[in-house]
């Protein structure tokens, strides 16, 4: 059980790692925040289609992948909608984010959760090298995640001291849902493969509604393009030496 929360707990504050850069510089270049952001989708991408969405049909079959992934993309829809309406005004506590700031955290929160109940049923898992392995390669995977929503965070005008924390606390959410897929691996096994397959459909929306747009609004889509292709090849690689 201590390596499990030890391992999830590294995994999650990798995506702290990611965010520390921007406690240092007081703002990116738009050139330099389109290829970050094409850079992370090109991760996101990645690791929905060569690591969950694979795994999903390992986990629970492809009737269970399809469930899942278009239950993820009709969630986040569903949220991007109410999120587009939502008065940043008003005294709600959030009045410093704008809506795709706000959409970015909930995104991450969602996806987190099963990555964190992954890496929890493969530290309970008779494998004891598949728990570090997970662990590493969904770490590698939040550096980037960190970093664009510390990118997000700080084009809404939060504070660096707010944004660092908030990110912290979106990292945070996998040792949770580690710790509980842990404990419930043997009752809830055969379920893990429907959230594998949700946060893919999450990831995936958010890349394509999102990010891409983003990363192609202020002209420089070409050296975004190449850094998204970059960010796709990278987490291959990493999927492909971890397992």
């Amino acid at each position: 059980m201590e390596t499990a929360i030890i391992g999830s707990f590294i995994s999650a504050m990798a995506t702290m790692l990611g965010a520390i850069p921007l406690l240092f510089v007081k703002r990116l270049s738009e050139k330099w925040k389109d290829i970050l952001i094409a850079f992370t989708a090109g991760i996101m991408v990645s690791a929905s289609t060569f690591g969950l969405m694979p795994q999903a049909i390992k986990e629970s079959g492809i009737m269970a992948l399809t469930i899942g992934f278009i239950i993820g993309i009709a969630v986040l829809d569903l949220i991007e909608k109410n999120i587009s309406h939502i008065d940043v005004e008003n005294d709600s506590g959030i009045s410093s984010f704008d809506a795709k700031s706000l959409l970015v955290i909930i995104a991450l929160f969602i996806h987190n959760i099963p990555e964190g109940l992954s890496t929890g049923f493969s530290y309970a898992s008779q494998n004891d090298a598949l728990g570090p392995m997970v662990a590493i390669a969904i770490g590698a995977q939040n550096m980037p995640e960190g970093l664009i929503l510390a990118v997000f965070l700080l084009n809404s005008r939060v504070s660096k001291l707010k944004m660092f924390l908030i990110v912290a606390l979106t990292g945070l959410v996998e040792v949770v849902s580690a710790i509980i897929g842990f404990f419930a691996a043997s009752y809830i096994e055969a379920l893990i493969g429907y959230g594998l397959a949700f946060a893919s459909g999450a990831m995936i929306f958010i890349v394509y509604k999102e990010l891409i747009p983003e990363s192609h609004a202020h002209g420089h889509e070409r050296p975004s393009t190449y850094s998204f292709i970059f960010g796709m090849l990278i987490m291959v690689y990493i999927s492909y030496i971890f397992g």
